[in-house]
């Protein structure tokens, strides 16, 4: 057995989790992917290539099936589910359960098109993300080094993509990947479209893994693959012509991979609130940006046990302002639920009532600044009730319901460190003039 060895810098709470789950790993490897390439400017708006088809036969022309404009018009949410159920390591916090427990969920809960008839709609036979979608943000070395590694995946079983994290393949890797991406870019197709005959068109989630605010140009990272939320702001840009994105992370861990594509951009707004010191390591308070970008990534660093408190906070002070300065023609969101109190790989207090109010409140955001478009994208959360409870409850929030965040909060809580985040807040507010 081949013994993996990460780095998670100060993120020490998700070493014992991962110390399990790498032991039972075998016959792993580093493929060294991405060794040698060079970063260079990142790919510009390119044409659209949806037509076009790598490793995808799942999904052909005559399979599609598209709502119609009166479908889409009369709903309040629009999902894709891409649950990439081949792509899996037993153990693995991001697994195939994932996505499977909150479809489950939403089932048993009741909020589900067979439940809420137009209000809900489930999109279905997506096409995938073409090769051209991805190297909108990937560079092309890295994707077709990405296909032909499922050869050696093939062979392997189970391979390692990456040495941090890690980030594994299995042989579906490649076309799960593509699958998720375009099961994102479905779901802005159609909240775009629906916006066009409705002020207040449905709010769009993509239930979709691999997660890919980690992914970095030149490849994977984080248990991310590809950069799903970066795909789509391009895709947004290019097909739709919506020039200003603006995108929230409020994943526990900071989404490098999204910072380092739009860093130098300036119609795209990049904000996010995460863990101190975790897992990369990134998000430094004072990285805002450079050249025409500067100004336009927005880093808030908060410390342990930060919760809802601090959170509606943010919000309030730093995220409304920040849009309402920026003027964005759609809202993104990097939606990771692994803030949770109960989950394992940090240990920040948010609740699933925290999730609904940011639900409710970015919705109510896009309302007021983009003509209510808005569209969520699964990345982390690893406890599999309060990953699903949680996106059920945002669900709830989508369609203007009462929370049932009771059900699974804990009824007290540690105090939140409220010094240090007062002085991180303050910190962010005097550094971008808020």
């Amino acid at each position: 057995m081949m013994r993996i060895h990460t780095c998670w810098g100060a993120a020490d709470n998700m070493l014992p989790v991962l110390e399990h789950t790498l032991c039972t790993w075998r016959d792993s490897f580093n493929l060294g992917l991405c060794s040698g390439l060079a970063r260079h400017t990142y790919p510009k708006n390119r044409t659209s290539g949806r037509k076009s088809f790598i490793s995808c036969s799942s999904n052909t022309e005559k399979e599609l099936h598209v709502p119609s404009d009166i479908q889409l018009a009369n709903s309040k949410v629009i999902y894709s589910v891409a649950s990439a159920t081949g792509h899996n390591q037993f153990a693995h916090p991001e697994s195939n359960l994932r996505v499977s427990a909150i479809v489950d969920a939403l089932e048993n809960m009741e909020l589900t098109p067979k439940f809420h008839g137009m209000e809900i709609v489930e999109l279905k036979h997506f096409r995938p993300a073409s090769v051209e979608d991805i190297t909108s943000v990937h560079e092309r070395a890295y994707v077709l080094g990405l296909e032909k590694a499922m050869e050696q995946a093939s062979e392997q079983g189970l391979i390692i993509i990456d040495g941090s994290a890690p980030t594994y393949a299995t042989p579906s890797t490649f076309h799960d990947s593509l699958i998720a991406a375009g099961a994102g870019l479905a779901v802005v197709d159609s909240v775009v479209t629906a916006s066009k005959n409705s002020k207040e068109p449905p709010v769009g989630f993509a239930l979709i893994r691999p997660p890919g605010h980690h992914a970095v140009p030149d490849g994977p990272m984080g248990f991310c693959i590809f950069g799903n939320i970066a795909i789509a702001a391009r895709y947004a840009q290019r097909v739709h012509g919506l020039k200003h994105v603006f995108i929230i992370d409020f994943d526990v861990h900071h989404g490098n991979g999204t910072q380092d594509v739009f860093y130098e951009d300036p119609d795209i707004f990049f904000i996010s609130t995460h863990k101190e010191g975790s897992y990369p390591g990134t998000g430094k308070i004072h990285e805002v940006g450079c050249g025409p970008g500067e100004g336009t990534t927005l880093n808030l660093p908060l410390p342990g046990g930060t919760g809802d408190v601090a959170m509606r906070t943010v919000f309030d002070e730093v995220i409304v302002p920040c849009a309402q300065r920026f003027k964005p023609d759609i809202i993104l969101v990097s939606a990771g639920y692994d803030a949770h109190i109960f989950d394992p790989l940090a240990n920040f207090q948010f609740k699933t009532a925290t999730y609904y109010a940011l639900a409710a409140n970015i919705k109510q955001l896009a309302k007021e600044l983009c003509g209510g478009r808005c569209i969520f994208f699964l990345e982390g959360g690893y406890d599999l009730k309060a990953l699903s409870y949680s996106v059920a409850d945002s669900f709830r929030a989508f369609l203007g319901e009462p929370s049932c965040a009771s059900v699974i909060d804990p009824t007290s809580l540690y105090d939140e460190p409220s010094t240090k985040i007062k002085q991180a807040i303050d910190k962010v507010k005097a550094i971008h003039s808020l």
